[in-house]
C-alpha cells in the first residue's frame, strides 16, 4: 500500500476512484466510504475531500465511469443497430455488462448520487442520445423518446431480473437466449415493429 501523501493532485483521484471500484467489487456499496476509499488507497482520512465533497459525489463519479464503459460496451456489441438480431445484440451486451460488473451497475442506477455532478449527467445524457440515435434510425418517424424509453426500460427491467435471481442466469448462452427472445417478442407484437424492422432490413 502507497505510504499516506504520496499522491500528488493529478494521481489522487484516480487512486480513489480505483479504490472505491475495489471496495464496491469486493464488499458491494455497504461497504463504500470516503474513510475506506483513503484507508485502500494509502492517503490520509480527508484526502479524498479534496476531490469529492461525500459519498453521492464519490459515487457520482464512479458511476460516470460506468456509464462510459457501459457505451463502449454496446458500441462494441453493434455501432449502429437497425434490425432485430442487431438490436437484440447491444440488449444483450446491456445484460452481460449487468452481470459481470454487478456492484457497479447497483452503484450507477440504485444508489444516491450528486444530482449537480457534471461529469455523471454528461455520461449518462450520452447514453441517453444512443439509445436515442439507435430508435431515429431503425424506427423513422416514430417518437424518439418515447420509444427510446420504452426499449431502454425493457432491457433495463431484464438486466435487473437476471441480477435479482428472477431469471436464468446460470450460462452466457442461456442469457443471450433470453434477451434476444423478448427483443424478438417485443418486435412481432407490434405491426408498426414488424413494418420498420422489414423496411430497414430491405435497405
Amino acid at each position: 500500500m502507497p505510504p499516506t501523501g504520496t499522491y500528488h493532485h493529478g494521481d489522487l483521484r484516480a487512486a480513489c476512484l480505483r479504490a472505491a471500484r475495489e471496495l464496491l467489487e469486493e464488499d458491494g456499496s455497504a461497504g463504500l466510504s470516503l474513510r475506506a476509499v483513503a484507508r485502500r488507497a494509502g492517503v490520509s482520512a480527508t484526502a479524498p475531500y479534496r476531490h469529492y465533497a461525500d459519498r453521492d459525489a464519490l459515487v457520482s463519479a464512479v458511476a460516470a465511469e460506468g456509464y462510459r464503459e457501459l457505451a463502449g460496451h454496446l458500441a462494441g456489441a453493434h455501432p449502429a443497430p437497425v434490425t432485430p438480431d442487431e438490436l437484440a445484440a447491444v440488449a444483450v451486451a446491456y445484460v452481460r455488462f449487468a452481470l459481470d460488473h454487478p456492484a457497479l451497475f447497483r452503484a450507477m442506477f440504485a444508489e444516491p448520487c450528486d444530482p449537480t455532478s457534471e461529469e455523471r449527467v454528461a455520461a449518462t445524457a450520452a447514453i441517453s442520445e444512443y439509445v436515442r440515435g439507435i430508435v431515429r434510425a431503425a424506427f423513422p418517424g416514430a417518437d424518439a423518446e418515447a420509444l427510446s424509453t420504452a426499449i431502454w426500460a425493457l432491457v433495463h427491467g431484464l438486466a435487473f431480473l437476471h441480477l435479482d435471481g428472477k431469471l436464468d442466469s446460470s450460462a452466457p448462452e442461456v442469457v443471450a437466449a433470453q434477451v434476444t427472445t423478448a427483443v424478438h417478442a417485443l418486435f412481432q407484437a407490434s405491426p408498426a415493429f414488424r413494418t420498420a424492422a422489414a423496411t430497414r432490413t430491405a435497405d
